[in-house]
């Protein structure tokens, strides 16, 4: 069977995300398996989206079952926001983890789960493992931007900018120990480094744009003697407790988080820009802006209604769910193209 995976966003739309913006090329590498948080879609609470009509055979009111969706953690909170408000017109119980973005590929390509969230795009070696499973007709689904965002305690009154030469510098394996050695007027402090775990699409995001591709060297690693961890919320808890921290994850989390951590604005050759959804969009937050994706089969869509049901659902009312959680909606052309993806397997 030939391969007939549909990636939409490396059509002449890219991912929306102008003017300089990075686009990823795919990564090499493989991933390390983690526990799964989950949560499960019961109803109730308030909603934020407004369910459009089910399109005309598509019964949203009608539908059973389960809908199992594991993955990224910087996409968790749009999928949990988006199994919430389809608890509320459907029976499907839609089960929402966050394993990271290569640990759900990891389920989705052992026929786990129906539905990949994922914070970078599919790499060549997870095609292969699906398709060693029989798995050859991935959907992939662009469902949002992100302003990766880097960050430190509010109590840091120095570093309110770094270039990407700096980030560079800090989170390299061997780079920078304390303050003073990333510019000789800042403290002279040891740096405490929070980031996600190696099977974070994050983690594999910012190793392309900031360790491997700010000097074009493909054997830069990124240092592990800091704290890692998938639950960006750990994270933010580490960094809001120490002065000295520094870390990074996806925009969402940043302002959920509050004022008890400080974003610092990123410097890639054009001046400070600080991680906002306008600078996300038009592309002037480079090269931290990326893309966010779903990720199904063609199969599920066409033979289990559950899993339409649920995917078309999420595409109806991505646009407005996604600045509710903290992240930036396609423009209308990119969006179209999505909704386009799913039109073809409704009845």
């Amino acid at each position: 069977m030939a391969l007939g995976i549909k990636f939409g966003w490396r059509t002449a739309a890219g991912v929306a995300l102008a003017g300089g913006a990075m686009l990823l090329s795919v990564a090499c590498g493989s991933d390390d398996s983690t526990s799964t948080a989950t949560a499960t879609a019961t109803g109730g609470g308030a909603g934020t989206a407004t369910a459009a009509p089910a399109e005309a055979g598509l019964d949203y009111a009608g539908l059973t079952g389960t809908v199992r969706i594991d993955g990224s953690s910087t996409v968790f909170p749009i999928s949990e926001a988006v199994a919430e408000e389809f608890s509320k017109v459907s029976k499907v119980r839609a089960n929402v983890g966050f394993s990271g973005t290569g640990g759900g590929f990891e389920k989705f390509c052992r026929g786990e789960t129906e539905i990949s969230d994922a914070s970078r795009p599919i790499k060549d070696s997870e095609v292969e493992a699906c398709k060693a499973n029989g798995i050859t007709d991935i959907v992939e689904i662009q469902v949002a931007i992100d302003a990766l965002t880097v960050m430190v305690n509010p109590n840091n009154d120095w570093a309110a900018c770094m270039t990407t030469q700096e980030l560079h510098d800090a989170f390299k394996g061997g780079g920078a120990t304390n303050w003073s050695d990333i510019r000789a007027e800042w403290p002279n402090e040891k740096i405490s480094f929070y980031y996600p775990g190696t099977d974070s699409g994050t983690f594999d995001y910012f190793v392309e744009a900031l360790i491997a591709g700010i000097n074009k060297d493909e054997k830069a690693t990124h240092r592990g003697d800091g704290t890692a961890s998938e639950d960006d919320n750990i994270l933010a808890q580490g960094l809001e407790n120490d002065k000295n921290s520094i870390g990074y994850f996806g925009f969402a989390y940043y302002l959920e988080a509050g004022q008890k951590l400080k974003a610092v604005a990123i410097d890639a050759g054009k001046g400070c820009v600080e991680p906002t959804f306008e600078a996300a969009l038009d592309g002037s937050y480079a090269p931290l802006a990326r893309p966010l994706f779903i990720y199904t089969r063609e199969s599920l869509l066409a033979e289990k209604p559950e899993v339409l049901g649920f995917v078309n659902f999420y595409v109806e009312n991505m646009q407005s769910l996604v600045p509710d959680v903290g992240y930036v909606t396609l423009p209308e052309g990119l969006y179209q193209e999505q909704v386009a993806k799913v039109a073809a397997f409704l009845p």
